[in-house]
């Protein structure tokens, strides 16, 4: 934990750190471990399972309820821990139960009922979280991702074992299931063990109203938010099949690099950093966290978008050639993603939680349509080009709209869009003009690769340099007495 001298700077400082070393490490093992399934399993087997997890993804959203967002933001949380200590341990309970009893009907419904048993499986996994809730908030709340690292690697570790020995022994998608539980339930043990908390339960009437107020309309939002993610994947699945959904999944989750690169190191910090800048005359933090998110996420999504075919090809097989096309298009939507994500730490730490909930129904009345004809239309590409459309011409000027409404300023966030659009344009054709001067498929990939990196590292590290220093001026005008328990409500 920081001292009063250190700072804020300090702390983030080390904050991010020990984010993006995690991050990056843990993502590249996700990364290399997908290739290995990628080349065990089948794309059906891939779209059965992406079933049972976009079931799990939206109710372990109502999970959580807010409450960690709470207990991160509360000025004291001690005496709101026990409250929702027991708030997540009910929630967590009931949605385990109703997941895993539904579990046939839902499965049916979008079309997999051989995906019925793995969501059973994953319905523990509600009731895990739940029970989690305050050990992990508390370690968020300190900026103690050195410790959340150890948990990660943990997790990864015993995860990884337990899937790929279940996959050899014959268990199909079960083994990715069985594999997320035990891993789970170990990183559950380690947060009460690291973290230094002890399981407290309690209900303090006086605290339950404010944790409703503000969890309640997170909760909607988080929601949402798994739902826009799982709409495509239930779409997909009911109109063209689990082989088309398993090469969409697949997609889709290698555009998700830009997001758990880049995206997840911010998210880590930016809450708890933005509400600790909340009573700044000119606070210009949303500036310089959108500014290093959109500069790192968006060259990313160029190379994969560029780099499509040969990546898909090399690296997984050619049997799922057929999902190069749309991950050309959702590239985008990854790096979309990782600036939303910065948009919503900020509002969630000016109490706002009630306008992300308006942008996501917003977001979701304009996706479903959209994705449903693109989908019936243009197949899993149109189901990847409707994300892109929406994301662009709807939620990113609704979200603008209502920073602008909280205050936040928005100079800052445009003055941020365009340098590194111009500056990935540049590397982007030199990685096209260098794959078409070469033949073999893993040579493009490599050689364009390091050409467009190379070229957007050089035309990008002043711009980011003097980002960066921007960024330290506005921490060092902020309280140096700030101390790590000042984390106040609005």
């Amino acid at each position: 934990m920081k001292t009063d001298s250190e700072g804020l700077h300090g702390t983030v400082r080390r904050g991010v750190m020990w984010s993006s070393g995690s991050n990056l490490l843990l993502r590249l093992g996700g990364v290399l471990v997908g290739i290995v399934l990628a080349r065990l399993l089948t794309p059906e087997q891939f779209g059965v399972y992406a079933v049972a997890l976009t079931v799990q993804g939206v109710l372990m959203a109502v999970a959580d309820f807010g409450l960690s967002a709470d207990l991160i933001r509360a000025r004291n949380p001690a005496p709101r821990a026990p409250t929702v200590a027991s708030l997540g341990l009910v929630t967590g309970t009931i949605l385990t139960l109703s997941m895993a009893f539904s579990a046939p009907a839902v499965a049916a419904a979008l079309g997999s009922p051989s995906a019925a048993p793995a969501i059973s499986v994953l319905a523990i996994t509600l009731l895990l979280a739940g029970a989690g809730v305050v050990p992990f908030a508390m370690l968020q709340r300190r900026f103690d991702q050195k410790t959340l690292f150890l948990i990660g690697i943990i997790d990864f570790v015993v995860s990884t074992t337990i899937t790929l020995l279940l996959i050899a022994a014959g268990w199909g998608v079960m083994a990715l299931a069985v594999g997320r539980v035990v891993a789970q339930v170990g990183s559950l043990i380690l947060q009460f063990a690291l973290s230094g908390e002890r399981p407290r339960y309690g209900f303090n009437r006086a605290e339950i109203g404010s944790i409703l107020r503000f969890g309640v309309p997170v909760s909607a939002a988080n929601v949402l938010s798994w739902a826009l993610l799982g709409i495509d994947k239930v779409v997909i699945a009911i109109l063209l099949g689990p082989v088309a959904l398993g090469l969409y999944v697949l997609a889709f989750n290698i555009s998700a690099w830009p997001m758990t690169a880049v995206g997840q190191v911010v998210r880590s910090v930016a809450m708890p950093m933005f509400a600790r800048t909340l009573h700044q005359p000119r606070d210009h933090s949303l500036g310089g966290a959108f500014a290093l998110t959109w500069a790192l996420s968006l060259p990313i999504a160029a190379g994969l978008g560029t780099l499509a075919s040969p990546l898909v090809n090399v690296v997984y097989g050619e049997r799922w050639a057929e999902a190069a096309t749309v991950l050309a298009v959702l590239a985008l939507f990854g790096a979309l993603r990782a600036t939303f994500d910065v948009f919503v730490a900020y509002l969630l730490a000016h109490g706002a939680s009630g306008a992300i909930v308006i942008v996501q129904v917003l977001w979701i009345v304009a996706l479903l349509p959209t994705m449903y004809f693109g989908t019936m239309w243009f197949g899993i590409v149109g189901a990847g080009a409707a994300h892109v459309v929406v994301s662009l011409f709807i939620v990113a000027p609704a979200y603008l709209f209502v920073l602008r409404r909280v205050g936040a300023h928005l100079p800052s966030v445009g003055s941020a869009i365009w340098p590194p659009i111009l500056m990935v344009l540049p590397a982007v054709g030199g990685a096209i003009l260098v794959s078409a001067l070469i033949g073999e498929q893993w040579i493009v990939l490599v050689a364009g690769g390091a050409f467009g990196a190379a070229a957007y590292s050089l035309l990008s590290y002043r711009w980011i340099r003097r980002r960066l220093k921007r960024m330290r001026e506005t921490e060092t005008a902020s309280d140096p007495h700030l101390g790590s328990e000042d984390v106040v409500t609005t």
